[in-house]
């Protein structure tokens, strides 16, 4: 009878609130618990940062098209846009017009240009493969926090539950008052783990998606302005063997 009452009291005594779970728990499902929150507020800021930083990049890269599509000199835009890039389809039409310049400017420029399209496209894929690395920093820490804070989580439950069982044990009772409040600590763990990997499994799916669509257009930009360079480099061929035939 004595017991009962001790395990009666002994539940009363326990905070049930979430900060009373957390201040109640063991010192390793504390751990866990505050791994998981650090997680899961770094998940929040590099979402954030990724969304901010795509729509800022898809904002300046439709502000450039229409520009580079006015029928403007391309000179001109290099000068203004592809000196100094500030975003990530600047920075591809900067790499191909220095290379294209610097194949038409060497000596043998004839030659030079039979192999320029060559250049500036791999001068343009390396660019892009720099610029969207730079775009997915990162996003691997979405995809392991999504894939391991549950089990992360699930560590600290199944401790928690060892200690509960532990102090079971000890009491030689298993009154709901006793037992409620030690799972209750345990399972919080998991709570946390759910809390910290849901939101990171969403916003990588969704981030890796509009940056895989975001890589495309890039690559459309490329394939297009080489193209354009290509039939420059064709007229100007023409025009030099119209000239040595006159």
């Amino acid at each position: 009878m004595d017991r009962a009452v001790d395990a009666v009291k002994l539940g009363a005594a326990h905070d049930l609130s979430l900060i009373g779970l957390f201040l109640q728990a063991d010192i390793v499902v504390k751990i866990v618990m505050l791994m998981l929150i650090a997680a899961s507020v770094w998940v929040w800021a590099i979402v954030f940062e990724k969304v901010t930083s795509l729509r800022r990049a898809s904002r300046a890269a439709d502000a450039f098209e229409d520009r580079f599509w006015s029928g403007g000199s391309l000179d001109e835009l290099y000068e203004t846009e592809g000196a100094k890039p500030a975003h990530p389809m600047a920075a591809v039409f900067s790499a191909a017009m220095t290379e294209w310049r610097r194949s038409t400017r060497a000596a043998g420029a004839d030659l030079a240009r039979g192999f320029a399209r060559e250049r500036v496209e791999r001068a343009m894929g390396v660019t892009i493969q720099r610029e969207m690395e730079a775009l997915e920093k990162w996003m691997i820490f979405l995809a392991s926090v999504g894939s391991t804070a549950p089990f992360v989580g699930l560590f600290g439950t199944v401790w928690g539950i060892m200690n509960s069982f532990s102090a079971i044990a000890q009491m030689q009772n298993t009154n709901l008052a006793v037992v409620a409040p030690g799972i209750a600590e345990a399972l919080f763990a998991t709570a946390i783990g759910l809390i910290a990997a849901i939101p990171a499994v969403l916003a990588y799916n969704k981030i890796s998606t509009d940056l895989a669509r975001f890589a495309v257009r890039l690559e459309g930009f490329s394939t297009e302005f080489g193209a354009i360079l290509s039939r420059q480099s064709e007229a100007s061929l023409s025009e030099d063997s119209s000239r040595a035939r006159g």
